[in-house]
């Protein structure tokens, strides 16, 4: 097969009027030749780190869509589905992945459960760890979240990362925050990316100490605008990834939105290029083309350098995208879950109190970090309740591994008016976690979860909404399509409710996330995340 274009060769810095010839999946030829097409021709997009979970996809389905954005392969840490089955829960996401053409390249998840302070539904251990890396479908030792356990030389933290290092695969860092003098210790540990730094100057230091620095932009946490004006710089060392994006988000758009909006701030393309398609390739030793002779044939056609609207994508030298369709077929699969809690009376959201103030997570647009405020309790019949007027709500995590009393909290900034949402995305362990006005509310939205055993639901005055996700309780076995849809609903039903974040269902998954401070929830209790120690909710 013979592909014309524009050649974009980012590594020499030029643009050629060119021809490419693919056989048998790989690049044969590259020539300079004169001809009348504008499109381009570059090395497909990478996502560098993506837990494909988070779309509530299987990742057939997710390749299906991401083709369409001209993204060719992911470095994916299936960490979600791996502390709800473990182990079998990697071998799912592998043997799927291997159904269609596209470039999945997963990682041992280091941290399942991520802490000992909440329940999941599996361990995976040192030697679970080993027995991974062995795999040659195992590319590296996904994010390593403990990074007290990596300050305080933890004996399985150390032997995860031993590991690793023995079968010289990279180590992902996970390290929200981290500056100084344990940033360094941590770095030295053998740890080379971080995708959690929320500012510039802490991007900064983590580059100077030799960390390779992945911009992100997700649903829910969104770092690009702190981060890209380092990109000039700093492009070498510089990658793009999403790491959580709902199923709307990537109908809309992946990896070619950033390089989009990074050349709208007038950063050069080539750079901008260097750190969507070449760095991942580099640094995690993957499988994927970049556009060069004896390469596999895994590059894009794109309308132009500005918008990069995909024409074509082709992996292996098969086109998989063209004229706005995909050609990935659907596949089949077993559905596997671990979902073993009962529905819950409405008593069991009653918090017995006469306090006067009560420590509450504050959400934050667009950051997975939280702070800890303290704020006025409001009590009926000695029940501790939501004040809507102060959009201070009841939160509440269930354990749904198996029967246990809810823990519960309070939360600001979900804004809710009336009725409730819940949902068994929960990172990492995935227990049901919910936010409502009313204890009776809370109660209708985390049964529609327990009755579909997983899903996301709302529930207000006049309707009760839930999208089941039966595959592990965190993806769908639908397609795509339909998912991004039913999640539109979802979403639109919880703004009307009254949420005035712009992801209120990717912002919910979050608030059990033990390991970014500064206060979250889990099914065990509340949690300080800074002092890394549960909290009460009540003060002394």
């Amino acid at each position: 097969m013979k592909l014309q274009g524009q050649i974009v060769d980012i590594e020499n810095k030029r643009i050629y009027k060119g021809e490419i010839t693919f056989e048998k999946g790989r690049i044969s030829s590259i020539v300079e030749k004169d001809h009348n097409v504008s499109h381009y021709i570059l090395p497909g997009f990478i996502d560098a780190h993506i837990h494909i979970e988070s779309s509530m996809l299987v990742p057939s389905e997710f390749a299906r869509i991401a083709v369409q954005h001209g993204t060719v392969a992911t470095v994916s840490d299936p960490h979600e589905i791996a502390n709800v089955l473990g182990v079998q829960g990697v071998e799912f996401m592998i043997e799927n992945g291997k159904q269609v053409p596209f470039k999945f390249n997963f990682g041992a998840p280091s941290c399942v459960p991520a802490t000992n302070f909440e329940s999941a539904g599996a361990v995976i251990d040192s030697d679970g760890i080993k027995t991974l890396l062995e795999n040659p479908d195992i590319k590296y030792l996904a994010e390593m979240m403990n990074y007290p356990g990596v300050l305080f030389e933890d004996d399985e933290v150390m032997k995860k990362i031993a590991w690793a290092k023995s079968f010289n695969k990279p180590i992902d860092g996970h390290a929200p925050g981290l500056r100084g003098a344990d940033v360094t210790k941590y770095i030295a540990a053998g740890i080379s990316t971080d995708h959690e730094c929320f500012t510039k100057e802490e991007a900064l230091e983590k580059l100077e100490k030799g960390m390779k620095i992945l911009v992100r932009e997700g649903s829910a946490a969104k770092n690009f605008e702190a981060l890209i004006d380092l990109l000039p710089e700093h492009y070498q060392s510089l990658m793009f990834c999403s790491d959580d994006k709902h199923p709307d988000d990537l109908i809309e758009g992946h990896i070619n939105t950033l390089c989009s909006r990074a050349i709208a701030k007038g950063i050069d393309v080539f750079k901008v290029l260097q750190a969507a398609c070449v760095n991942p390739v580099k640094h995690y030793n993957l499988d994927v083309g970049l556009l060069k002779v004896g390469d596999s044939a895994d590059c894009i056609v794109v309308e132009d350098l500005i918008h990069f609207k995909t024409l074509q994508t082709f992996i292996d030298g098969q086109l998989v995208f063209n004229d706005n369709t995909t050609l990935i077929s659907p596949v089949s699969f077993e559905v596997l879950n671990n979902f073993n809690c009962d529905r819950k009376d409405v008593s069991a959201f009653r918090v017995e109190s006469s306090t006067k103030q009560i420590r509450v997570i504050e959400a934050l647009e667009g950051q997975l970090v939280t702070n800890e405020i303290i704020d006025e309790a409001i009590l009926e019949n000695g029940n501790l309740m939501s004040n809507t007027d102060r959009d201070i709500l009841k939160m509440a995590v269930v354990n749904r591994y198996k029967n246990e009393k809810p823990a519960i909290a309070f939360i600001k900034n979900f804004g809710l008016k009336e009725g409730a949402i819940a949902s068994s995305v929960g990172h990492d362990s995935h227990n049901i976690i919910a936010v409502g006005t009313t204890d009776e509310a809370l109660c209708k939205a985390i049964n529609l979860i327990i009755e579909h055993k997983g899903g996301i639901s709302a529930i207000s005055k006049q309707q009760e909404k839930v999208m089941p996700l039966p595959l592990a309780g965190i993806m769908s076995d639908k397609s795509g399509e339909s998912i991004g849809k039913q999640y539109q609903e979802l979403d639109a039903m919880a703004k009307q409710l009254g949420s005035t974040l712009a992801a209120p269902y990717m912002t919910l998954s979050f608030m059990a996330l033990l390991v970014i401070p500064a206060l979250k929830l889990s099914d065990k209790g509340l949690f300080d995340g800074t002092k890394f120690e549960f909290t009460s909710l009540y003060l002394e």
